[in-house]
């Protein structure tokens, strides 16, 4: 996949080093609470394997691509995603070798997780 510079603007060394979605990845870490936004890359289906998740892929700014799985039992599902679409994220990674995976991006019932959302198009989804 060829990248256009207009779609994405790299992280300096010096940026990267601070950036903990970032350092999680080049650390192999899970657990980590992260924030950032990134485009739509791919609509993937929905995961219907216990709790119901809506998942998609985002290219980040800094080249990196990251799984969202979203939590749809427990937060309104956005419709109308697409490809190209802009999309925030607050939730909890997990890492992988294919870029890691956001997930927690809405509130917590029980209050025991800190809550995380999405937000696309101006609507906060949590």
């Amino acid at each position: 996949m060829t990248q256009n510079p207009q779609l994405f603007s790299f992280l300096s060394t010096d940026q990267a080093a601070t950036d903990p979605l970032q350092l999680a990845y080049q650390n192999r870490q899970s657990d980590v609470q992260v924030e950032g936004s990134g485009r739509v890359s791919r609509l993937l289906a929905d995961d219907n394997k216990g709790s119901r998740h809506q998942r998609f892929l985002l290219a980040l700014p800094s080249g990196q691509t990251l799984l969202i799985a979203h939590n749809i039992d427990l937060a309104p599902r956005i419709d109308g995603l697409k490809v190209g679409d802009t999309v925030a994220f607050y939730g909890e990674y997990e890492w992988n070798d294919k870029g890691g995976v956001v997930h927690w991006t809405h509130h917590d019932p029980r209050g025991r997780h800190p809550g995380g959302w999405l937000k696309h198009n101006g609507r906060l989804y949590q």
